[in-house]
């Protein structure tokens, strides 16, 4: 019963709360979105409407953090987003060897908040920062779908 209940409001908010929690993913909570992406995919829910619902969240909390760090407020992006100044060296570091291409990997835990921030508190170009976000948020989440598919 309690089962039930719950599954019946996932479903009549599956993709707001699938966007909020992605979103939240990408920016201050340190929680992942991949559970209920898989949660929404094994319970029938559209695979692409999960995929681009994900995508578009976790991409704008992203945006969020480069924001702040275009901004130059690494003191909020310090205490609030949990990313230490040693992880923001680390990937300025990166950057200096990687270039844009970096940010296909904002989606990994532990450094891919610090790459986003890093990306903004370098001014990189918004138009670079978000085509290679945006790709590899997009390739990150049709991927877990597409194992979700197959479990």
């Amino acid at each position: 019963m309690m089962l039930e209940n719950l599954l019946t409001t996932l479903s009549d908010y599956a993709y707001m709360s699938l966007f909020v929690t992605s979103f939240l993913a990408s920016t201050i909570l340190p929680l992942g979105s991949e559970t209920l992406v898989v949660l929404l995919i094994q319970s029938d829910f559209d695979l692409v409407a999960v995929v681009m619902v994900s995508t578009f969240g976790n991409y704008l909390g992203a945006c969020t953090t480069y924001y702040l760090g275009f901004k130059g407020r690494s003191d909020i992006i310090e205490r609030y987003f949990s990313i230490s100044g040693k992880q923001l060296e680390k990937a300025d570091r990166w950057f200096g060897k990687y270039g844009p291409y970096l940010l296909l990997l904002t989606w990994l835990p532990f450094i891919g908040d610090a790459i986003t921030a890093s990306g903004g508190l370098l001014k990189l170009d918004f138009k670079v920062f978000s085509i290679y976000v945006f790709i590899g948020k997009f390739l990150r989440y049709f991927v877990i779908s597409y194992m979700a598919l197959n479990l």
